[in-house]
């Protein structure tokens, strides 16, 4: 009795096994998955834990300034770069869960603050009457850091939801872990010229 047979089909079977899980996971999703209280809604989002997509300034900015910041909302990532171009940095970070809440183009950030306070805008109250001012604090939207930029009502900034990261999930910032918003607030001067994408 010969065994080629069994060991065949025992390789063929394992091959599958091993080839399966990554068919499965190159499959599109119907629904996104990662939106925070938001309704779904059906985009055939791919999944990708490293989906952050490789910027140039080149392609924003003639020169570097102060620094430069490109904030991509597509891979969900911020790209830094310092006035030389010697440093770059990638952070993962949240952005608008919304469409309409997601503005693109050129700002700069004008101000800084450690400890912020936060407010929630008219637009914000319009969809929950429950929100309120929010001092500085581990209750605060905004985290440990802020930086604002020259649109009104538009900031980059940390925050103690730590779920939030990587998913659609603001009312228009963008938002990164405390602990890397501390380091990228030291690191960008008031001026420091800002894309969003």
């Amino acid at each position: 009795m010969s065994t080629t047979p069994n060991r065949r089909l025992f390789l063929a079977t394992a091959s599958a096994a091993l080839v399966a899980p990554a068919l499965l996971r190159a499959q599109s999703i119907e629904a996104p998955l990662d939106e925070v209280d938001a309704p779904q809604t059906p985009q055939g989002v791919r999944r990708n834990a490293s989906s952050f997509q490789y910027q140039q300034w080149q392609d924003h900015f003639d020169t570097l300034g102060v620094a430069t910041v490109v904030a991509d909302t597509t891979s969900r990532a911020l790209h830094y770069w310092n006035s030389d171009g010697s440093d770059y940095r990638v952070f993962a970070t949240s952005v608008p869960r919304r469409e309409d809440l997601t503005k693109r183009g050129y700002t700069k950030i004008v101000r800084k603050r450690v400890g912020p306070d936060w407010t929630p805008t008219a637009n914000m109250i319009a969809e929950n009457p429950d929100l309120s001012y929010m001092p500085p604090g581990p209750g605060n939207p905004l985290g440990t850091h802020a930086m604002y930029l020259s649109w009104p009502a538009y900031l980059i900034h940390g925050t103690h939801d730590t779920r939030k990261i990587g998913r659609r999930s603001s009312s228009g910032c963008i938002g990164l872990y405390n602990e890397q918003i501390a380091q990228l607030f030291e690191l960008c001067p008031v001026g420091t010229q800002v894309r969003v994408i």
